[in-house]
């Protein structure tokens, strides 16, 4: 690999404000606002979620919960009931603690320096960045995975960003390609996010279309898809899980609500066994068992490999849970592949 460009490319800030104004994204419903709120509970949403499902439920999510003072009252049940779908629930948590926080120590107003957001649940510094630069203007550098495609493209940086060292001194270099005025901070940020999300791609490269193409020194040397370089690989895991679907004579089925902490926690789920032989014996009363057949739920850094099996009785299985209407559920807070499986 080339060395990093030890001078930074001149005029990089102005080339990106200029094509945002031209040719970025202008209509996303959380653009065009300086409400922390709005902008706060977009970049959490977006966070690992493709823009398409979020467009779905950004909306919804502002319809329950206007405001920061909103969702910070309401029960995390309700939050997670919404959020369901979207994944990571780990999300939908820290943003009601955050909420609450916000409401608690700041008066319901978010800080406007990132320094201080990054104190909140679930904001680290690149989201507590983008807040306070798209609402307050602040000259403080975002760096999500797009934003280091970008970066190390166009600075040839060829460092290992699995080593902590290298990814801070790319927090550096970020720093120091902002806009000196702040008042260009909110589209020169908007203009990294766009040119990441729709030009500069992971596997596919639009180099004609970039308005820094003529400063990029991974395009001169013809391998912008050589960067970004990271060795580091996610350790995947597998488990399996066997799920009884219980059902009454009403229809109804036995839900119960996860544990805070590991799968799924704090959703309501079908009650989850380590082998067939416990989710039977759990419910010895279970008749007409239907094995359904087993699929594989890929998360992140886990693959689940399910293994539901349905059954009908009238007495409580011998597990913690409660009965719940088949016109109840639907409004829980449940992990995807349950609620594919019901409406199945």
């Amino acid at each position: 690999m080339p060395e990093t460009m030890t001078t930074l490319p001149a005029g990089f800030a102005r080339h990106m404000v200029d094509w945002q104004k031209l040719h970025g994204r202008q209509s996303l419903p959380w653009q065009n606002t300086q409400d922390p709120y709005r902008v706060w509970l977009s970049e959490i949403m977006l966070q690992q979620t493709q823009v398409s499902t979020v467009l779905d439920y950004f909306p919804r999510f502002l319809n329950r919960f206007p405001d920061v003072a909103a969702l910070a009252a309401a029960e995390q049940d309700d939050v997670l009931a919404l959020w369901s779908g979207l994944g990571y629930y780990s999300r939908a948590r820290n943003l009601h603690r955050c909420a609450q926080e916000v409401v608690s120590r700041f008066g319901g107003a978010f800080p406007p320096q990132a320094q201080d957001l990054q104190t909140l649940p679930g904001i680290g510094r690149s989201t507590a960045a983008a807040i306070a630069a798209f609402c307050f203007q602040e000259r403080a550098a975002i760096l999500d995975g797009n934003v280091k495609r970008v970066l190390t493209r166009v600075l040839c940086y060829g460092e290992d960003l699995a080593v902590a060292r290298n990814e801070k001194r790319l927090w550096d270099l970020a720093q120091n390609l902002l806009p000196d005025r702040p008042a260009d901070m909110p589209r020169y940020t908007q203009a990294l996010m766009d040119l990441g999300a729709t030009v500069c791609l992971p596997r596919k490269t639009q180099c004609a279309s970039c308005p820094v193409a003529q400063m990029c020194q991974a395009q001169a040397q013809g391998e912008p898809l050589a960067y970004p370089v990271k060795t580091r690989k996610l350790k995947r895991s597998s488990a399996t899980l066997w799920l009884l679907w219980a059902v009454n004579a009403k229809g109804q089925v036995w839900l119960q609500k996860r544990p805070q902490k590991g799968i799924w926690a704090g959703l309501f789920s079908l009650p989850v066994f380590d082998s067939e032989d416990q989710l039977l014996a759990a419910w010895p009363e279970g008749r007409d068992a239907q094995f359904i057949t087993p699929w594989k739920h890929v998360l992140t850094h886990r693959d689940l490999h399910l293994h539901p099996v349905r059954l009908q009785g009238t007495a409580p299985p011998g597990c913690d849970g409660q009965w719940v209407d088949a016109s109840a559920w639907p409004e829980l807070g449940l992990p995807a592949p349950i609620r594919q499986l019901l409406q199945a």
